[in-house]
């Protein structure tokens, strides 16, 4: 059952890009791109790396971002960018299971916030922030199947 709780600003450091639907996964596997410039500049991951969603447009391109939450703003280059997650209220959702099973959950959720009369800090398919932060590390869970996400969408201050 989702949850609303209230989040304090995060900062973060990620790669941003235009992807279509079919391209999420390739997308993703540029994690190691926010990885290795993180270390390079001696910055360490306070959290668990997250996907945002800037721009929805299933038919078209996404704009997204992935990345990891850091003590400190920072400043990016290239595609990587930083910037601050904001703070506010946030509904909250489990998944566990695959990744592949995000966008029903994903879909249960923004239903979950029709029936709850909630408001989405998002101007069509522009949304201020909407998360899926991926809370199992690979290299201890290796099964996705087994991994777990919370989705964390931004409401209307």
């Amino acid at each position: 059952m989702p949850e609303i709780v209230e989040i304090g600003e995060r900062p973060y450091v990620a790669l941003r890009g235009k992807v279509p639907m079919s391209g999420i996964g390739a997308f993703a596997d540029r994690m190691r791109e926010v990885i290795d410039w993180l270390a390079a500049k001696e910055i360490a991951p306070n959290d668990a790396p997250f996907f945002k969603y800037d721009v929805i447009d299933m038919e078209g391109e996404l704009v997204m971002e992935i990345g990891f939450p850091v003590d400190d703003l920072h400043s990016g280059e290239g595609e990587i960018v930083t910037g601050v997650l904001p703070a506010g209220r946030y509904a909250i959702a489990h998944h566990h299971g695959h990744p592949d099973g995000l966008m029903a959950a994903t879909g249960a959720l923004l239903d979950w916030g029709k029936q709850q009369g909630v408001e989405w800090d998002a101007n069509g398919d522009h949304w201020t922030a909407r998360l899926e932060i991926y809370l199992s590390d690979p290299r201890e869970v290796p099964d996705m199947n087994d991994w777990d996400t919370d989705l964390q969408f931004k409401l209307k201050d």
